[in-house]
């Protein structure tokens, strides 16, 4: 029996979790079997990982194949342990793993193919493969220029599983740089400033509602703005994050990385301004704090203004259940 282990992420709310894949390939009836709490999308993964193989050239062991999924006991969902599966499989079936394979992650999908496709939450999982203490990660090159810009990891961004068992072989990564027309859209590097910020200069007077803001951001403190329609609260609440300290580095990426998980778009993800959230006042309670199904969390409008400011517009229009939710978060800060 031949064993192997490969780093793989999996998303468990808006973090990442390190998962030990361990491959095992011994004689028996040829079969795939996959063990580790998985869900139906990862025990599905065998049959991706199998026509990716054999799409890519490489030949699939014809033997009874084994993969753990370490620690068992936390739920494993999403289509991300695609690719670490495939490459345990390889790895598994020569004679010798590659000396890359334990200081590397990998996170991704597989077609039919063999075409590596991206993930929910991948900038999370790359945040998580660091703290891990990796020293690199292969990812899909589809749509991730900007993921090479997160210090304290080398990302190595590849195409198809081809590609990865090049790299594996010790190939130079070919795909470690973005094309060109993809850099020039990656969007701004960590810690940049927004491309166009609401200023509180555009407020002309108002000077006891600016000190306010002012106040409110200098020491942290919850606002309530009163006044009647069109007196420009809205105006005012809108260029608060504008008098906020930017974020630093490691705020930055834990917002990128919550934004990430929620599917938003990812040219605004890696800015130095904090994030501000307006649900509209008819949201639910699950919109406004987050809901979870099925092992997979949905960030609420709370978690989404992470460092930030949350704005809400109209609050006593929000339902009860939504507004005695906030009241344990605003009680605490």
């Amino acid at each position: 029996m031949s064993l192997a282990t490969v780093h793989g992420v999996v998303i468990d709310g808006v973090r990442g979790v390190m998962v030990r894949v361990e491959v095992a390939v011994s004689d028996g009836l040829p079969s795939v079997g996959v063990v580790g709490l998985p869900d139906a999308s990862v025990a599905e993964s065998r049959w991706r990982a199998r026509c990716a193989v054999e799409a890519s050239g490489q030949a699939w062991p014809n033997r009874r194949i084994t993969v753990s999924l370490s620690p068992a006991e936390v739920r494993k969902h999403g289509a991300g342990l695609d690719l670490p599966i495939a490459v345990g499989v390889l790895v598994g079936a020569s004679a010798r793993p590659p000396d890359r394979l334990a200081t590397t992650g990998f996170i991704g999908e597989l077609g039919l193919d063999g075409r590596l496709r991206r993930s929910a939450g991948l900038l999370a999982a790359v945040l998580a493969a660091r703290a891990a203490g990796l020293a690199a990660v292969v990812v899909p090159a589809e749509g991730t220029a900007d993921l090479a810009k997160v210090p304290g990891i080398v990302v190595t961004r590849a195409r198809d599983l081809a590609q990865v068992c090049a790299f594996l072989a010790g190939a130079e990564e070919a795909s470690s740089t973005a094309p060109d027309h993809e850099e020039s859209t990656a969007g701004p590097a960590v810690g940049a400033p927004p491309c166009d910020p609401l200023d509180l200069r555009d407020v002309r007077g108002h000077d006891l509602p600016r000190w306010a803001l002012e106040v409110a951001a200098a020491g942290g403190h919850h606002l309530a703005l009163v006044g009647p329609p069109g007196v420009g609260k809205t105006l005012l609440a809108q260029r608060l994050p504008g008098i906020l300290p930017p974020l630093t580095e490691d705020r930055s990426l834990e917002v990128a990385a919550i934004h990430s998980v929620a599917g938003l778009p990812r040219s605004s993800l890696l800015l130095a301004e904090p994030p501000i959230a307006s649900p509209h006042h008819s949201a639910s309670a699950a919109a406004l704090l987050g809901s979870a199904r099925g092992g997979r969390v949905t960030p609420g409008s709370v978690t989404l203004a992470h460092h930030g400011v949350l704005f809400l517009d109209e609050a006593p229009e929000f339902t009860r259940p939504a507004l005695e939710g906030l009241r344990q978060p605003l009680e605490s800060g």
